[in-house]
């Protein structure tokens, strides 16, 4: 079996206090730490253990992992496993990088977010250097809002050209098509976030060959929709797995509308759906020249939600129609 399991235990502190984020400067007891580190050892087992499958594992915790020892260690651990074809976490980058040394970089990839305000800008380039240096596959982006357009650009300037700079809109802010454009001049898909994509009844990935696992070994389609499939360690998840109709109105984070099978996003990012990076570098788009691709995009999207609406709508148990 081919599978993508996002996995996101109960870890939720972080070392930033990033303003739009609820778990800045939060801090997990340690007796929380210590049920993370177990839930974290426990699901690294049950990967060692899939010989017989093929999976691609990205770590998504609510707070920063990578200044937890246990997560240095099991990136590393997994990405030298020969069944494992891609192992990945978002991350801040806070962390020291010299654990990079025992991991696999054909395997092993980061999704980073460079956050301005909450470290120094070089040094945080420095460390993306390093990764560079090191052969590490890597992503870097930055939220989209107003204050940090400067910053963004200065990185995009000093990034290595292959190296693919990323944007996301942020929650609740509205951009009108001017602002678009500066934001889409830096990251050429930033219309596919700047946008909710409209998803009911649309076919996805999700609950097929991809699914959200929580700290307690609950299967979930993804991180967005509640309903369960079974538990991962005693594989009761696995006669779950079908194809799915996606049961929500929308679905507006790039963890979630990447694996829908109505956008082009699998073939946009082959080899590196996990790590945010596209297969190939987007083409540039000049600024001035993007005001209307995200509205286009939302209006397909809109039509084919409508198309498959009309169509019939998915059962009571999100089976596609």
């Amino acid at each position: 079996m081919e599978l993508t399991l996002l996995y996101r235990g109960p870890l939720a502190s972080c070392d930033y206090d990033c303003p739009y984020c609820p778990f800045a400067k939060r801090r997990d007891s340690t007796a929380q730490l210590r049920a993370d580190r177990a839930a974290l050892e426990r699901f690294a087992a049950w990967a060692a253990a899939r010989t017989g499958d093929r999976l691609s594992l990205l770590f998504t915790p609510w707070g920063e992992g990578l200044v937890r020892s246990w997560y240095r260690r099991t990136l590393a651990d997994l990405s030298r496993l020969p069944h494992i074809r891609r192992v990945a976490i978002q991350t801040n980058l806070s962390c020291r990088t010299d654990w990079l040394a025992e991991a696999d970089p054909a395997t092993l990839a980061l999704w980073c977010t460079y956050h301005p305000g909450q470290t120094p800008y070089d040094r945080f380039l420095a460390k993306c250097r390093d990764l560079t240096d090191r052969g590490v596959r890597f992503s870097v982006g930055v939220v989209g809002l107003p204050g940090h357009l400067e910053a963004a650009r200065r990185l995009r300037a000093d990034l290595p050209a292959h190296v693919y700079l990323w944007i996301n809109a942020a929650e609740g802010h509205v951009y009108d098509d001017a602002e678009a454009d500066r934001w889409t001049a830096l990251d050429p898909l930033f219309p596919y976030s700047r946008h909710p994509h409209a998803s009911a009844g649309l076919p996805c990935r999700t609950g097929e060959s991809v699914i959200s696992v929580d700290g307690d070994g609950t299967v979930r389609r993804c991180h967005f929709v509640r309903a369960e499939l079974g538990n991962l360690y005693d594989g009761s998840y696995r006669a779950a797995l079908r194809p799915r109709a996606c049961p929500l109105a929308v679905c507006d984070c790039h963890i979630g509308y990447v694996h829908l099978e109505t956008l082009p996003l699998y073939d946009v990012f082959a080899g590196g759906v996990l790590e945010r990076i596209p297969a190939a570098p987007p083409p540039a788009v000049g600024e001035g020249s993007a005001a209307h691709a995200p509205a286009q995009h939302s209006a397909r999207v809109t039509t084919i939600a409508t198309r498959a609406e009309t169509a019939g709508r998915q059962d009571a148990t999100g089976s596609r129609p």
